[in-house]
């Protein structure tokens, strides 16, 4: 591996050279493919857009993470700036290198919105912003070549794998009663607990631990932290949904006026239990990796989700800012 990192340095290395003035606009770039970002963008789509899109970007986006969290440690490998003092970390990370979660994630993500648009041009614009995030990944000397392009080879598949078996999963789940189609939600909350369950538990039983010269950067790399986020969102997610959806639903449309209130009560909502609850969770259970915070984190994400597709829709319909889907 040594032989494929010292090439990669190489294009860390003369990205960088590129001059200072890029950090910046690699900064943005790079936005667009976190977590909080997403966090923005998903809400956006199901509140204020189309529903059904928002809730294919945001499957794709939690099977992509979950995967990219089992294989980050499956892999574990090291960033270009935990491994050679040539490479400057415009950014820390914490957690393995490969693949890259950023350009794994905006292949599904912004895949998926160019799918649904069904328009050249989506793509694209997609391609470009796919494109310029891996870039940016490289200059930020955060990820190797290969990390990057391995992101972008998973990312492509399971996009593909959302976009066939889509309508045929949620025909079958349609067909349940609403408690069958709560106990498969939670049943799909499992699987993406169980992929990073795997390498985590394998990196335990064999008491892996990062080379010293990686020890000071890696103190996030073996946790199922990433595992409960994605499977109790999902779980709150499509609970949610199946419930909200035998209360009527709701519809994106009306003006823009009423668009803006949505998102903005809707991210005060998003704001209580994202960033409140991990305040008050962390004062009862202050160690991250352990049981109960991992039960807690569940039970946070579970109702982060669930106010996305459920909650929030339910105080728009009742204030009128949205009506009921006809």
């Amino acid at each position: 591996m040594e032989t494929i990192w010292n090439v990669g340095i190489t294009w860390n290395i003369f990205f960088q050279n590129l001059g200072s003035w890029l950090k910046t606009p690699m900064e943005v770039f790079s936005f667009f493919g976190t977590e909080n970002f997403f966090l923005l963008l998903l809400p956006a789509l199901y509140w204020c857009m189309e529903a059904g899109i928002g809730l294919r970007v945001g499957i794709i986006l939690l099977l992509s993470t979950s995967v990219n969290d089992a294989l980050k440690m499956a892999f574990h490998g090291p960033r270009p700036y935990w491994y050679s003092t040539d490479v400057i970390g415009f950014a820390s990370e914490t957690s393995f290198g490969v693949p890259s979660g950023h350009a794994q994630i905006a292949v599904g993500v912004w895949g998926m919105l160019a799918a649904s648009l069904r328009k050249w041009w989506g793509w694209l614009i997609a391609i470009l912003i796919i494109l310029l995030i891996g870039i940016s990944r490289l200059y930020l000397g955060v990820h190797f070549p290969h990390d990057v392009i391995l992101g972008w080879l998973i990312g492509a598949l399971l996009l593909w794998v959302v976009l066939r078996f889509w309508e045929p999963v949620t025909a079958w789940l349609k067909k349940m009663s609403l408690g069958q189609q709560i106990l498969a939600s939670f049943l799909g909350s499992l699987v993406l607990i169980l992929f990073p369950l795997i390498p985590f538990l394998w990196l335990k039983i064999t008491n892996w631990q990062p080379p010293q010269a990686w020890a000071q950067y890696a103190t996030e790399t073996i946790s199922l932290s990433g595992g409960i986020t994605t499977g109790g969102t999902l779980f709150g997610l499509l609970a949610g949904l199946a419930w909200f959806n035998r209360q009527g639903g709701f519809s994106t449309d009306g003006p823009i006026w009423k668009r803006i209130l949505r998102f903005v009560l809707g991210a005060v909502g998003i704001l209580v239990f994202y960033a409140g609850l991990d305040v008050l969770f962390g004062l009862i259970a202050p160690d991250a990796d352990a049981l109960l915070p991992y039960f807690l984190r569940f039970i946070r994400y579970m109702l982060v989700g669930a106010w996305v597709s459920a909650g929030a829709p339910w105080i728009f319909v009742k204030l009128k800012l949205a009506r009921k889907a006809s």
